[in-house]
């Protein structure tokens, strides 16, 4: 697995605080991943890379979701995320998806605001060096220049999966190892709306 980059650990913590109050106030229902990034930016909305984010992208944020509360010893969060057309999580979900949400209803969830910076910041601090991040627009010209010279490899992609892979080249990422990442989530989370 690619580590996680500024962009998954900005949004993943924008994610924790909106899933915590999923759970606390809606009792453990699941929310669609646009739906939540949705409630995200109603929490935060002038959060300008929150407000970049799609919902293709958001398979490493919810990883770093579950290592938040796992590191913490708490119930899955990211458990309450969901698939629009399936209303299940992705289909690599580890773990018991009713007994999870069950727990995470049943959890006092303000004890964990107190520890996301702490935890926001030792993630900072791992991400590897190479990851310089850029603008938005020299992000959007590298992509168009791969994307110009790979044109069948980039045949299938979606508006909203081009935003996740400028998103990813501004965290730091190479557009083939963006790409990559995209074309893997779509895998793995479907249609992720």
């Amino acid at each position: 697995m690619i580590p996680f980059t500024f962009n998954d650990i900005e949004v993943g913590a924008r994610l924790v605080e909106a899933l915590a109050r999923q759970a606390a106030h809606l009792r453990g229902m699941p929310i669609t991943y646009g739906d939540l990034l949705t409630l995200a930016r109603s929490l935060h909305p002038k959060d300008e890379v929150l407000g970049r984010a799609v919902p293709v992208g958001l398979g490493p944020k919810l990883q770093f979701v579950q290592g938040f509360c796992l590191v913490h010893g708490y119930p899955n969060l990211a458990c309450l995320a969901v698939n629009r057309e399936t209303l299940r999580p992705a289909p690599g979900y580890q773990g018991d998806w009713e007994a999870d949400r069950r727990a995470v209803a049943g959890f006092d969830w303000s004890v964990a605001d107190a520890r996301l910076p702490a935890y926001v910041d030792a993630m900072r601090a791992g991400v590897p060096a190479r990851f310089k991040p850029r603008k938005e627009r020299p992000a959007d010209v590298a992509w168009y220049a791969y994307f110009c010279s790979h044109r069948a490899a980039c045949g299938n992609l979606l508006p909203e999966d081009k935003q996740e892979i400028i998103n990813q080249m501004m965290a730091g990422l190479d557009p083939e190892t963006a790409l990559g990442r995209v074309l893997a989530a779509k895998h793995d989370f479907g249609n992720a709306s």
